[in-house]
């Protein structure tokens, strides 16, 4: 049975309290025109959120790039990695075609996984390799 492709809001970054997480974490990846925010959530699906400032374009334009990231998303969500929040901020740029975004996010996606395993590898070594007080 096939997964299915929705968007629903529990997948969605929604309050600026998650955005201004997300962003204070610190651990970001820019990836050509977009530059992708994370953070573990400790959920079992990941959730995305946009920014898409004005200086992007007209409305349409805006509208346009907005669709196409959030659909690009919808059809790789079962292919991210699980458990993160994504916010993608989005710089000037001509819309590209929806193949582009998911190669561009991808990308962007795994990249950020591995930093946030390296963080986790690096927090727990440095937990278990603390000296005791009676070593020398």
């Amino acid at each position: 049975m096939s997964r299915p492709l929705t968007f629903p809001r529990s997948h969605r970054v929604r309050t600026p309290r998650e955005y201004a997480a997300v962003y204070d974490a610190g651990v970001r990846e820019s990836r050509g025109p977009i530059l992708v925010y994370s953070l573990a959530n400790g959920l079992a699906h990941s959730r995305m959120g946009l920014s898409v400032s004005r200086k992007v374009g007209t409305a349409p334009k805006r509208n346009r790039i907005r669709r196409l990231l959030r659909e690009a998303f919808r059809h790789m969500q079962h292919d991210l990695p699980c458990g993160y929040d994504w916010v993608i901020v989005v710089r000037p740029h001509e819309p590209l075609m929806l193949a582009e975004y998911q190669r561009l996010l991808m990308a962007a996606a795994l990249k950020l996984h591995a930093a946030w395993q390296h963080r986790a590898t690096a927090a727990r070594a440095a937990t278990t390799t603390k000296p005791s007080s009676g070593e020398t």
